[in-house]
């Protein structure tokens, strides 16, 4: 498997949401929890897992009847990546900038940001 993987648009992202969060499924099962969320197709929900497994952002078992589909890579790998990917996009490579968009972008209570300070003291490219 390729180390660089298509990133995954909006709507395959949601599909992998539910998957990290049930674990390997049927295209019926994450239907049944989208659904929840608002109105769609199984018919679309079935597209985009196959053309996920194309991709190479799921891989699906044909060893029975109904397909079964899982992630390729962890939730944490495809944050990253994501991560990454927008900040060289919108923040030209500055962490400070992406810390600070962050930031800005909605209230923050005193209990996160001193959980990001403890981060950022015990994160290890950060000690010097």
């Amino acid at each position: 498997m390729k180390d660089e993987l298509s990133k995954p648009t909006e709507a395959e992202l949601e599909i992998l949401t539910v998957l990290w969060s049930i674990g390997p499924a049927t295209v019926r099962e994450v239907y049944d929890v989208l659904i929840r969320r608002r109105p769609m197709q199984y018919s679309t929900v079935l597209k985009f897992m196959q053309i996920m497994a194309g991709k190479g952002l799921a891989q699906r078992d044909q060893s029975q009847r109904a397909h079964v589909y899982k992630p390729s890579r962890s939730r944490e790998w495809t944050q990253r990546q994501l991560a990454g990917d927008l900040l060289e996009r919108a923040f030209g490579g500055s962490a400070k900038a992406l810390m600070i968009g962050a930031l800005s972008s909605r209230k923050t209570t005193k209990k996160e940001l001193a959980a990001l300070r403890k981060l950022l003291d015990d994160y290890p490219g950060g000690k010097r």
